[in-house]
């Protein structure tokens, strides 16, 4: 005795629906493994510019003051941040300095653009100190200030 098995279109759809149900569920399941790449944002680099400043005044007695300052005085960048930090010379005809605990070093020279590039590694709050003015003698400090969270 034999069986006869009948399959209806509704038996077709049916199947097709479940089917399509059962990859949906394995798909959303998987999904962050199946396209890593997409799931982690693109390292971008952030560009940040800066330009050297001066300020200057007369006293009473007229004697003339000024200090040398970076603009701004404060940047805030990631950690892990890709950064492209641009400096350029408005005031003074040389700034060489340094960015205390992150071993950068350079020159800024009036007229020109200074770009230095750097991953902090660490969080915290580091020096961007001037050489040439360090002190009030030497019209300064001119420290700017890289915080890193």
């Amino acid at each position: 005795m034999s069986k006869i098995i009948v399959i209806t279109r509704k038996h077709l759809v049916l199947a097709a629906l479940a089917l399509l149900l059962i990859l949906t569920g394995l798909l959303y399941m998987n999904r962050g493994s199946l396209v890593p790449a997409l799931a982690e944002p693109a390292a971008t680099e952030r560009s940040i510019h800066m330009v050297t400043g001066e300020f200057k005044s007369t006293t009473s007695d007229g004697k003339t003051i000024e200090a040398y300052r970076w603009d701004p005085g404060t940047i805030v960048v990631h950690k892990g941040e890709k950064v492209k930090l641009s400096i350029y010379g408005v005031n003074g005809e040389s700034h060489p300095f340094f960015i205390e605990g992150m071993g950068i070093s350079g020159e800024v020279k009036k007229g020109k653009e200074t770009v230095i590039t750097f991953t902090p590694k660490e969080e915290g709050t580091f020096r961007l100190i001037c050489m040439t003015h360090a002190d009030i003698a030497h019209h300064g400090p001119m420290i700017g200030y890289i915080v890193v969270d």
